[in-house]
């Protein structure tokens, strides 16, 4: 009976320290996790445009007349000066075109000496009726007719003068020449054979040529006449080359279309770029940075933050009671390591930053505030 009764006592006693754990239980701390504020910035957007490189000057180097090629005068990649001999093409058929022309010249000159003195003789025998006023008149035409030819050989001989001078091809410009497209002795300036020999590239300044669909560049526009008045200019535009860096010189827009291509529904913009190293060459590609519109009081999340599922975008957002809940979002354009949130959120949220795997909705969490240091260099 004794023993019962001991029994019942220790099971009262026990009672009471399981109930205090299970309140221990109950009580535990929330964990931790770092929150930052929904970013609140007036931004600049830009669209990215695929352009096309080309030299300030790209002028053709041609072979104006026809002939065998007798030299190539440049190293082929290398700078050119103006002026500078590049190609000679065998003269001796335009010397001897020269020298006929020379012949033909001084036989007009005979031809006129000799009308003019016929005309000087009958002008005095038609005052006393010595001779026919129709004798007078044939001696005046004869004099205007070897005028006439003598300007005409000589114009022949100015083209066969011209003709010689382009067996010697020099640069139009001081720039970076191509490769050859003619070697010595090889036959040029008519097809099939190779008309354009070359092509000088001026590259101290590049031009990039891209293309703007109706709404994009309308856009453009009015952001730029807003800005700048109705001499619509178009400035800071960056340029993203094909290694994915930044080119560290900003260019300025030089030329639009005249219109709008119906059969693309674009416009062509020209914008120009400094290059004093030459790293440009014409021919290549890259995108092209051109500011689309300016946001004020713009939305921005991290792009960490942001959970994309089956195109579905949505983040963790911590409530005043410092619960969580998934909040879907709608996000527009990435900003460096931001994205741009058009609907979802308010300027007072807070969202979780890290630790997104262990996070999950309904849950209560401990907030650490925290700041965000983005990268982006618009953002500060």
């Amino acid at each position: 009976m004794r023993s019962a009764r001991y029994f019942i006592i220790l099971i009262l006693g026990l009672g009471p320290l399981s109930s205090c754990k299970d309140v221990t239980k109950g009580v535990e701390t929330p964990p931790e996790f770092q929150v930052i504020q929904v970013i609140k910035r007036d931004i600049p957007i830009y669209r990215a445009f695929v352009g096309q490189v080309y030299g300030f000057q790209d002028i053709p180097i041609r072979a104006r007349v026809e002939g065998f090629v007798e030299g190539v005068h440049f190293d082929e990649g290398l700078a050119v000066k103006k002026g500078q001999l590049l190609y000679t093409i065998d003269p001796q058929p335009y010397e001897a075109q020269v020298a006929s022309m020379q012949g033909g010249v001084a036989e007009a000159q005979t031809y006129l000496v000799n009308a003019e003195n016929e005309l000087a003789r009958y002008k005095p025998l038609a005052e006393i009726n010595a001779v026919s006023k129709s004798d007078l008149d044939a001696a005046q035409a004869s004099r205007d007719a070897a005028v006439a030819s003598l300007d005409a050989a000589k114009a022949n001989l100015r083209m066969s003068q011209i003709n010689l001078s382009y067996t010697r091809i020099l640069s139009p410009i001081d720039g970076l020449i191509g490769k050859t497209e003619a070697r010595t002795g090889e036959f040029v300036g008519r097809e099939p054979n190779p008309v354009i020999l070359n092509v000088v590239s001026q590259i101290d300044q590049i031009r990039v040529q891209f293309f703007l669909t109706e709404s994009e560049y309308l856009t453009v526009i009015r952001r730029s006449i807003a800005e700048h008045g109705r001499n619509r200019k178009i400035d800071n535009i960056e340029l993203m080359l094909a290694d994915g860096t930044a080119y560290d010189q900003k260019g300025s827009v030089e030329f639009l279309g005249r219109n709008i291509d119906t059969s693309t529904g674009s416009i062509l913009v020209q914008a120009v770029f400094p290059n004093p190293d030459h790293l440009l060459r014409p021919g290549m590609f890259a995108k092209v940075n051109v500011q689309y519109e300016f946001l004020t009081g713009a939305l921005l999340v991290p792009q960490r933050c942001v959970i994309e599922l089956q195109g579905q975008y949505s983040v963790f957002v911590v409530e005043s009671d410092n619960m969580v809940k998934s909040r879907q979002v709608n996000v527009s354009d990435k900003i460096g390591d931001l994205w741009l949130v058009t609907e979802g959120l308010k300027p007072e949220d807070k969202i979780v930053v890290d630790g997104l795997q262990q996070v999950t909705s309904g849950m209560k969490v401990l907030p650490i505030m925290t700041e965000f240091k983005s990268q982006t260099p618009d953002i500060k």
